[in-house]
Order: C-alpha cells, then structure tokens, then sequence
C-alpha cells in the first residue's frame, strides 16, 4: 500500500532571471513503513522536494504541475486552509534541518510543543501534556524538559525534541531533512538509532534526505538519486550499493564515499559544477561532467525506465 505518490511533480522558483526548474518532472511512491533515501549534490532539489510533499513551498517557489497524493488524495489543490486543518503534522510531518534554528528561544519546550496540538485537536491541556510527555519519554528525554528553553539543552537534545514534535500528531509520513547535521559522531548514531526504532514501533514511513550516503544506506530501504532537479536513479539499498548502480552520476558518488572494509583508494570526483536550471542545456543534465557522453545524451533527455525489476534509471547509455 502506497501512502504517498508524486506524478511529474513540476516546482519552479520565479526569479527576475527567470524560472529555476528546482524540481522538474519528478515521480516516485512512498510503501507503509518503508523508508526513501533521497540523495545529492547540495542545490539538486532535494529539501525543494520535501517541501512540496508538505504543500508549502518556499517563496517565490510555486508548484505548477503534477500530482501529490497522499492516502489516494490529490494535496496540490487544497488551500493553506485545509492543509493546515487536515493534512500537515496529522499526515506528513517534517523534521528540520538543524534543531538549532526551528526552536523558538524564548518559549519552553511545553508551549511550542503544545502548540503543535492544540492547533490541530481540542485536547484539554492535561491530555496536551501527558501527550508530550508521552512522546519525549518516547525519544529518550526526561519528563522535566518541558519546564526548560531550548538553550538549555544540548543539539543532541533539541534534535531529539524536534523528532518528538514531529510525532505528537502521529503522522504516517514523516520527512527527515537531514536530521544529524551539526551532531557529533556518537550522537549521530543515537539519533539514527531512535528514527529505525521508531519505525518499527510506530510504523512511521520515512523520507530520509542527507548528503552522507553511508547513513543512506544504514536507514534507507530503497535509494533515490537526484541530479539537477530530476531522480535519475531508484533502487534498493542493494541495488545502489551493492555494486549495481547504473547511472554514472551515482557511480561517481558512491566511489566519492570512504569505505573502511576496502583497501584504501584514490577517491573519486565529479568534475565541473551542476547546470544552471534557468537555462538548462538541451538533452541530458549530467551530460556536461559524465564520462559515457554521447550524441544522443546531447540532444535528448532520458526517460526513468525499469531497468532491472523495481529498479529505474535514466540514462541513455543503460537502456
């Protein structure tokens, strides 16, 4: 069962130079308890996605085609109104990148958190707080947080209360933005440890974005490649990273990552810089820094076929 599908999702930010193809064209699906990495370069549309799965792109971004349906129900038409009554923190939620800045410093933990709910409910506040205190014991924190403000705690902590906000409404879709950046190395693991935990617990379905693509494969199920505001690759962990990626921009990102059960290598690189989505060239985006360019990878844009089975690609030079 799909709880989430997007069909030829079209987001462009109007700028004075133009439009930017932020996200152009893009469609994927989303199982119940099923966990979607989506990885890339910085500035591929990755965070511009997750926005649009949320219905609120950031200005002067508008979505101007395509479907996003989320339990078979068309979200694009629907006003800020009834996203924000229905749909937003009741069936998709998001975690921020960095804690840090999505808390507000001047209000305790108890007042934004419940917030969150008495937005959405009419709980009475003693229900509010036994539901926070619910989902902070949740995540690992003591019931007395709530009494503290947010420079109170350490970024191990806020992530873990940003998490936690994310749940109170008990969404079925959750979107992680990049949800250990600026977290230490052990709290990192704590933190991808408590997201699979509570993945089994709750059976939360996750889109996972970072640019670490060894966390990737630690908590995706299945991988989707994005490239200049287009996936050009979805597959099983296994099929991304067990030797079976097949197109060359993902290639070229896995042989970028340190692997220590290997002997030690030259790292790989991509060369030039990603295109500029104003005036984006004809054919293929990577063609410019691909090393298996030919004539038609200049002239044609490549369709996201089914190379292998549930495994999709597009890439002239696989087909």
């Amino acid at each position: 069962m799909n709880v989430l599908e997007i069909n030829n999702l079209e987001l462009h930010f109007f700028t004075e130079k133009g439009a930017v193809r932020a996200v152009d064209d893009v469609s994927f699906y989303l199982k119940k308890g099923e966990s979607l990495g989506l990885v890339g370069e910085s500035g591929c549309g990755k965070t511009t996605t997750a926005f649009a799965v949320m219905n609120m792109p950031p200005p002067p971004g508008k979505i101007i085609g395509g479907e996003i349906k989320i339990d078979g129900e068309d979200i694009v038409p629907l006003t800020e109104s009834e996203m924000r009554k229905r749909i937003r923190w009741q069936k998709v939620s998001m975690i921020f990148q960095g804690a840090m800045n999505c808390l507000t410093p001047v209000y305790t933990i108890e007042k934004q958190m419940a917030e969150s709910i008495q937005c959405h409910s009419e709980m009475d506040k003693t229900e509010v707080t036994e539901r926070i205190n619910h989902y902070l014991n949740m995540v690992g924190l003591e019931p007395d947080i709530i009494k503290r403000y947010p420079h109170e705690l350490s970024g191990g902590m806020k992530q873990r209360v940003v998490i936690a906000t994310a749940l109170l409404l008990e969404p079925s879709i959750v979107i992680c933005d990049e949800p250990t950046t600026a977290l230490d190395v052990i709290v990192q693991a704590q933190i991808m440890n408590l997201l699979k935990d509570l993945k089994k617990k709750l059976g939360i379905s996750y889109i996972f974005i970072t640019h670490d693509l060894a966390i990737e494969a630690e908590v995706a199920d299945r991988i989707a490649v994005m490239y200049a505001g287009k996936i050009v690759e979805i597959g099983s962990g296994k099929d991304i990273y067990g030797g079976g990626a097949l197109h060359p921009y993902t290639q070229k990102l896995i042989g970028a990552t340190p692997r220590l059960h290997k002997k030690v290598q030259e790292l790989d690189f991509i060369p030039g810089v990603p295109p500029d989505l104003i005036s984006p060239l004809p054919g293929c985006g990577f063609h410019p820094r691909c090393t298996k360019t030919g004539k038609i990878c200049k002239e044609k844009v490549p369709s996201l076929i089914e190379a292998n089975k549930g495994h999709f690609v597009a890439c002239h030079k696989v087909v």
